[in-house]
């Protein structure tokens, strides 16, 4: 029995995390932690026994919890972590930031961080797996981050440490980033708010918005662009090779590839997290199978299957 430390912000025993991620899938965490600030998360992470594990989420956009839920730990940073500052010499924003409310805010005050404004989810986990589109990404235009660490220390990690790949990056184990530092373009802000404007309809016109789903499953392909940058920006992309695995708008119970774009997986309508993993898990056999291409998951997949009471 985990003797949890006294907190300022709210601890929830067995929380439900479906009711948390756009899926809307997934068993309770054991605990769920908002903290009221940094210094609150701080002296948590200090006083908790170094045993109990603990998973940092945002708005559970690029997420699916399993059925049996998330053992230890579930923090979830909220109102206390969530400024943006786009009028100093950098643009800086709480992990708990809305990447597309970073992007606006940033344009009227004439700093270029367009490219966050169709990705859905939070600066923090825009900062963890270098989030980008259009051919720009958190890594061109971070400066620092700061974090606590597990032992509940509070460090600044300069952009170049971080050692950002194509959709990953490499925060020291068990750290939490509460917030960013970014050196974005000065530009005309009407100019900025057009591309949004114009950004936002190429995406409504190509994706799924309005389904329940993680943004894209699986991530392009390993390869190189033309020019030798190791991005989404890839002759071969994971719809098309879903695609020729004829897995377009395949099903497994109430998950489905949707039929607009088909690297959206998405929950139909009752499925489980078993049902969406299982379905992925298909897609990516299906595409090997055909193509000898080993698809990589870009969502995030955490916690525990269910154990059926029934098996022997």
């Amino acid at each position: 029995m985990v003797d949890f430390p006294d907190v300022r912000g709210t601890l929830t025993k067995q929380r439900s995390m479906a009711e948390l991620t756009w899926m809307r899938v997934g068993g309770p965490a054991d605990m769920l932690f908002q903290p009221a600030d940094v210094d609150d998360l701080r002296d948590f992470l200090a006083a908790l026994p170094a045993d109990v594990p603990v998973f940092p989420m945002g708005v559970g956009s690029n997420l699916i919890v399993r059925d049996g839920g998330i053992g230890g730990v579930v923090v979830r940073l909220g109102r206390g972590f969530n400024a943006i500052d786009p009028l100093g010499e950098y643009v800086v924003a709480g992990a708990a930031a809305l990447d597309a409310h970073v992007a606006r805010k940033s344009a009227d005050a004439g700093r270029d961080l367009t490219f966050l404004r169709t990705i859905p989810g939070t600066i923090g986990g825009a900062v963890c797996m270098n989030a980008g589109c259009y051919g720009d990404y958190v890594a061109d235009v971070l400066v620092s981050v700061t974090v606590v660490t597990r032992a509940g220390e509070l460090v600044e990690i300069a952009a170049n440490e971080l050692q950002f790949a194509y959709r990953q990056s490499r925060l020291p184990k068990g750290a939490i980033v509460v917030s960013a530092c970014f050196d974005a373009p000065q530009a005309d802000p009407a100019a900025l708010v057009q591309r949004m404007t114009d950004q936002l309809a190429k995406r409504d016109e190509t994706q799924p918005t309005k389904d329940r789903t993680a943004g894209s499953t699986f991530r392009n392909p390993a390869g190189f662009s033309s020019t030798g940058r190791a991005d989404d920006v890839h002759d071969l992309k994971a719809w098309k090779v879903i695609d020729n695995a004829g897995m377009r708008g395949a099903t497994l119970g109430g998950a489905v590839m949707n039929e607009k774009h088909s690297n959206f997986l998405t929950n139909a309508g009752g499925a489980t997290a078993a049902d969406l993993e299982d379905l992925g898990e298909l897609v990516r056999k299906k595409v090997y199978d055909s193509q000898g291409i080993t698809l990589e998951w870009e969502i995030m997949r955490v916690g525990e299957r269910l154990v059926d009471s029934d098996a022997e």
